[in-house]
């Protein structure tokens, strides 16, 4: 599958005045600070995973545990950037919840920790317009989750893992979730051609 830049933007492609925490399917991308090769490399076409991969393996498969308004779809983990697909099947906002607080989506029933003590929680610093429950508010929990997992991994506390913002696209059809989709399993197969490839930089 060639690249498609309808599917796969290298610049952010937010919509002017889109509620993204409305009920939708969204294309997720999202990547490592400065290109760095963190999460594993590809051999044969098949990406292989090394612990850090894990970790980024195992928090996105926990996200609708803390955040009972997803359903994940699709998703790989490339040497240095993330894809994903998630529908939000409905708003579920916080009632009187503060920046910071522990409260995940205003109820106490998600409220807590997760695996190794790390807690899902509603970010410090939103992004401006920002919504508990939005699709701004699950990637910035989950960036900031594997940030904490991965430094505590490599003992390097406050070092940057991801670049500071993502870029997403609302798939509007089922025919736009077919061809992410394929985007996706195809993207292993695509790595020596892929712009996010450290040896492509500076390529157009």
């Amino acid at each position: 599958m060639t690249y498609n830049p309808d599917i796969h933007h290298r610049h952010s492609i937010r919509l002017k005045d889109y509620d993204y925490s409305q009920a939708g399917a969204y294309f997720v991308t999202i990547c490592a600070w400065q290109r760095e090769c963190l999460f594993g490399g590809i051999v044969n076409g098949e990406m292989v995973l090394n612990d850090m991969g894990q970790i980024v393996k195992s928090v996105w498969c926990q996200l609708p545990e803390y955040f009972p308004n997803i359903n994940l779809d699709a998703y790989v983990i490339m040497p240095n950037h993330f894809h994903g697909i998630l529908q939000i099947t409905e708003f579920v906002g916080v009632v009187g919840a503060k920046q910071g607080s522990s409260a995940l989506l205003g109820s106490d029933l998600y409220a807590g920790k997760g695996k190794a003590d790390e807690t899902f929680a509603l970010p410090l610093q939103q992004l401006r317009g920002s919504v508990s429950g939005s699709l701004c508010s699950i990637v910035q929990n989950f960036k900031s989750v594997l940030t904490r997992k991965i430094n505590k991994l490599r003992n390097n506390p406050g070092c940057p893992v991801w670049q500071r913002n993502y870029y997403e696209r609302v798939i509007r059809n089922e025919n736009e979730l077919s061809r992410a989709r394929e985007y996706i399993d195809k993207n292993p197969m695509k790595w020596e051609m892929d712009k996010e490839n450290p040896i492509n930089a500076g390529t157009t």
